[in-house]
């Protein structure tokens, strides 16, 4: 077998370093791309209750990223969100984001 002498400042170093990751859409560009996408699926089909739709497929991702910002303190979200508390929570419950059972109405007493 035949060595062949290598020149090692010749060899290129290997770039370890990861890259850099994108920076993500701003908000508006991605959700605008994705109702696009949406309606361009529907191919002509009708649809109903798409602003519901929208606004649930945002919120519930919204709250989850807010809550773990605040490691779960319900008034800063809230405080960050612009609601208040009890609005909070409903939403918090509608997406099984709190536990504990639903409070029941309470009737005023006169």
């Amino acid at each position: 077998m035949k060595f062949i002498p290598i020149d090692i400042d010749a060899i290129e170093p290997v770039e370890t370093e990861a890259p850099a990751a994108e920076t993500p859409k701003p908000l508006r560009e991605s959700a605008q791309s994705a109702i696009d996408h949406f309606l361009d699926t529907l191919d002509g089909q009708s649809c109903s209750e798409l602003y519901d739709m929208v606004l649930a497929q945002v919120e519930e991702p919204l709250l989850l990223a807010v809550m773990r910002y605040t490691n779960g303190n319900q008034s800063r979200a809230s405080e960050m969100l612009g609601l208040n508390r009890g609005t909070l929570r409903k939403k918090l419950r509608r997406y099984g984001l709190l536990d504990g059972p639903e409070p029941t109405p309470t009737t005023s007493r006169n």
